[in-house]
């Protein structure tokens, strides 16, 4: 599938429906467009099977809990939308967005209890989110936006708002030639990149920010419980940028980005090293087992 994503062949489902993908529309009054009351989840899909895809569905209604905009659907019924658009795009390796948000309605300011809440989604083919970095490791920015405290906003939330300073961070990041930006949360301690997770290796252990003002990514938790299992020393800490200089090793983890290298933050440079590749390929058979 090609070309600009509102100019598409396919089925897109929306509050209990498949329609075709250029009909799937919403009103310029759409809440969400103006207050950002949106959420949603991007999931992987390889021969047929959405991996952990039960967890982004119940992600999903926590993050809509979370911004006190219930979605008035269950699991099973989520589940049950997935794979519908799978099966009508003929799709068996996909990436698969669920996308939850406040609609037009009775109310057009702030507050919007009348509006109501509306749930679609799609799927597309989309092969690895870094590019030939994927192989070769991601070249980093430090964003100059740092991540919000969790007083601010409910930074456990997967909310469409949180991601504005990525959106900026990622553009100046790659008119400078990098892949993406790291950010360091309010405190100054090391957070994440735009859209993913990231670990760091020293002297054989591995080392990841806590998720404590960050998004708590299911893949990172994935990857942290891979490790263990390999018997693995995992530190959830709070890291200093300093720290940086001290670090071997450093990866990003996502849906999207599935396990990426990165080979260069700022000055800071890492070697695609053994520990990395084994966690990228260990992660890559899990996904697809």
């Amino acid at each position: 599938m090609a070309g600009a994503y509102d100019d598409r062949d396919g089925m897109i489902w929306m509050d209990g429906g498949l329609v075709p993908w250029r009909d799937a529309n919403v009103h310029i009054l759409t809440h969400a467009l103006h207050y950002a009351s949106s959420v949603f989840e991007g999931e992987r899909c390889y021969g047929g099977k959405i991996f952990k895809s039960r967890e982004h569905s119940e992600r999903l209604l926590e993050s809509g809990r979370l911004l006190d905009m219930p979605i008035p659907y269950s699991v099973d019924q989520i589940e049950a939308a997935k794979a519908e658009v799978l099966r009508a795009n003929n799709l068996t390796d996909a990436y698969v967005r669920a996308v939850a948000w406040r609609g037009a309605g009775a109310d057009m300011g702030v507050a919007a209890r009348r509006n109501p809440v509306k749930l679609a989604v799609a799927a597309w083919e989309w092969g690895a989110y870094y590019g030939d970095a994927k192989w070769q490791g991601a070249k980093l920015d430090i964003a100059k936006w740092r991540r919000p405290s969790p007083e601010t906003i409910p930074t456990a939330a997967k909310a469409a708002g949180l991601y504005m300073i990525c959106t900026m961070s990622k553009h100046a990041a790659e008119e400078k030639g990098c892949s993406d930006a790291l950010f360091m949360d309010y405190r100054g301690y090391v957070a994440e990149a735009t859209g993913a997770n990231v670990f760091f290796v020293k002297d054989g252990d591995v080392h990841t920010p806590i998720p404590d003002a960050i998004l708590n990514g299911i893949t990172r938790q994935t990857v942290i419980a891979m490790l263990r299992d390999m018997g693995i020393t995992v530190h959830e800490r709070h890291i200093m940028p300093e720290e940086l200089a001290d670090f071997s090793e450093c990866w990003l983890t996502g849906t999207a980005a599935e396990v990426t290298p990165v080979g260069q933050i700022g000055e800071h440079h890492f070697q695609v090293g053994q520990m990395t590749r084994k966690v990228a390929e260990t992660y890559e058979a899990l996904v697809r087992a």
